[in-house]
């Protein structure tokens, strides 16, 4: 039987729904409170669906590849860390696309629901928490309960950033999204050299 608290810890440290508000304040800033509401949602539902996927299909997808999970992870690790430096240098969309209210579910996909939500991290939690030979079909599915619950906690705290945003303003906002950007870009590193040391351990 897998612990339960353990499984949910793991998956709110690599979802960091805490580091996902600066991201989303940052993302929908421009927009107004009934967009900031459904680009929450649609975000959720996205990633929660690329999530599922990996939890299902992810380790038959990559061994059909013949792609080991060191190499996702340094991948993802890479990904995770470009999307860091669009946090610390600026917007990772042009400016004018982030001004088109119009243009929202973009935002929910990216950088919303990929990377920062549906991180390569969390893929690659999903993929390991539900690995065919350790795990069995009962303890898999009590895994993405674990994960869909802290995707709940995620929405709720995205539901709340407008609070925040009032709050902190536009500056503030600006200095969370880079502090975080930087933080992110650690993990990435370190994400990847677990990775390369991982593959060269095989």
């Amino acid at each position: 039987m897998i612990d339960l608290v353990a499984t949910f810890i793991f998956f709110f440290a690599v979802i960091d729904p805490i580091g996902t508000v600066p991201v989303f304040i940052a993302s929908t800033q421009r927009y107004d409170a009934h967009t900031k509401r459904k680009v929450a949602f649609l975000a959720t539902i996205v990633a929660a669906t690329i999530l599922i996927f990996f939890a299902v299909a992810g380790e038959l997808l990559l061994n059909a590849m013949g792609i080991p999970l060191p190499a996702f992870q340094v991948a993802g690790g890479i990904v995770l860390f470009l999307f860091a430096l669009s946090m610390i240098f600026g917007e990772s969309k042009p400016e004018e696309e982030l001004k088109m209210v119009e243009a929202h579910h973009e935002t929910a996909i990216f950088p919303l629901a990929v990377p920062a939500i549906a991180s390569p991290g969390a893929m690659l939690a999903c993929v390991l928490l539900t690995e065919n030979a350790r795990f069995d079909f009962f303890e898999q599915v009590l895994t993405v309960l674990m994960m869909l619950a802290v995707l709940i906690v995620n929405l709720f705290l995205m539901l709340a950033s407008s609070s925040v945003h009032k709050l902190i303003g536009n500056a503030g906002a600006s200095v969370i999204s880079r502090v975080m950007g930087l933080i992110l870009s650690s993990v990435a590193v370190s994400n990847t050299l677990a990775g390369i040391t991982t593959y060269f351990e095989l």
